[in-house]
């Protein structure tokens, strides 16, 4: 029988403390209201939580430091769950799991558009226009797998207008050599892609949710004509999961980066799984949980204003996305399956600032390249390097 304990906190007292380890359970507020902030610098405004809200949820359920610090506004009650308790939680208390969800999907959404606006210094638009400039890019990047599937979704979304016929044009002439699998939402429920198509593009209408059952996919967004690699997924994890749950258009782009298969998850078979298959959003929640610590890890990593330290921190951040223990490693070097180009993509860098940014990042001392790939040569030292740059720019915002 699932035991839940009760927690008080007086007025005043820390819940969660940013950068703390202490993230093996959440809070669920009965009584009380409770004030989040993250560090100076961060661009995140500091918030109230209330009756029914979640205290610590995301880096408990992802298993990563504390993201922010909650003080106790009021004397506050509230509900301790560990994680080890939350899949018998679902079972008992569906709605507790399924508000969770939405609450992060909402959160999620306001992410990427922060991550994007100080990644970038602007916000991508939710509109036909935006899936033609997600068009344009790919095509002037010679990737007309995606690019032939950006221009369909943008015909399909505005077939009449000043650049519809152009685009119509660009279509035709692109999908007679291109091998882009699905154009329409179709019934099967597992799909494959070749790599380097596109599943889905930003500002685009869509239900589906998607689990990767092998290969990998990209999620990135396409502002004023540069690209930001939100993030590389792997066989298990899951994507698509707003515009389920929100009934909004996409929010970034989702592209296959090598040959995957895909099972789809749409409303109807979502809320057959929410009843039957209590393991599935236990997964779902961790996914998300993860996702969105990354973003607000992101976060601090846009705030860096030197190309060459964003890299740094960027591929410590992949590091702490594996969740690599830096004190048991038993030989301080690592070989990683990520490309330069990777680590300047993913900081969201202009292509005009790649290349030397690049050239700096291959020369640091802390690495070297094997076939193109990054190897590093003394992990705690390059994560050491990555939280001093952090630090030193907090204290001089």
């Amino acid at each position: 029988m699932l035991q839940l304990q009760i927690s008080t906190f007086k007025q005043g007292s820390y819940i969660v403390v940013e950068g703390k380890a202490d993230s093996d359970r959440f809070y669920i507020i009965q009584k009380g209201m409770v004030q989040c902030f993250k560090s100076s610098g961060s661009g995140i405004q500091p918030f109230k939580l209330g009756p029914g809200d979640f205290v610590g949820v995301v880096p408990c359920m992802a298993s990563h430091l504390q993201i922010e610090t909650a003080v106790a506004q009021t004397d506050v009650q509230a509900i301790a769950v560990r994680k080890e308790q939350y899949p018998e939680l679902i079972v008992n208390n569906t709605p507790v799991a399924l508000k969770i969800i939405k609450t992060f999907a909402a959160r999620m959404r306001q992410m990427n558009e922060m991550l994007t606006k100080a990644t970038l210094n602007t916000v991508a638009s939710d509109s036909a226009d935006q899936i033609l400039r997600v068009a344009q890019f790919y095509e002037k990047a010679s990737r007309n797998n995606i690019a032939v599937y950006a221009y369909y979704q943008y015909l399909k979304t505005k077939p009449v207008g000043p650049a519809a016929e152009a685009a119509k044009q660009k279509f035709i002439a692109l999908k007679a050599r291109t091998r882009a699998p699905y154009f329409e939402p179709s019934k099967e429920l597992s799909r494959e892609y070749p790599q380097d198509t596109m599943i889905f593009s930003e500002a685009q209408s869509g239900s589906d949710m998607f689990i990767i059952q092998s290969g990998e996919v990209t999620i990135s967004k396409v502002v004023d004509g540069n690209e930001v690699t939100l993030a590389l997924l792997h066989k298990g994890d899951m994507f698509g999961e707003m515009a389920l749950l929100e009934n909004k258009p996409r929010s970034a782009n989702a592209i296959a980066h090598s040959d995957c298969r895909l099972m789809v998850v749409n409303h109807e078979n979502f809320n057959q799984m929410v009843t039957t298959q209590p393991q599935l959003i236990s997964r779902l929640t961790t996914t998300l949980a993860e996702r969105l610590w990354s973003m607000y890890r992101q976060l601090d990593n846009a705030n860096l204003n030197d190309p060459f330290h964003k890299m740094i921190d960027m591929l410590s951040l992949q590091l702490e996305k594996q969740r690599i223990n830096i004190d048991r490693l038993t030989t301080k070097a690592m070989q990683t399956e990520f490309t330069p180009k990777d680590i300047a993509n993913m900081c969201g860098l202009p292509q005009e600032a790649q290349h030397k940014a690049i050239f700096d990042f291959s020369s640091s001392a802390h690495i070297k390249l094997v076939d193109n790939k990054i190897y590093i040569k003394d992990v705690p030292e390059l994560v050491k390097q990555a939280a001093f740059y952090r630090k030193q720019s907090n204290e001089d915002k």
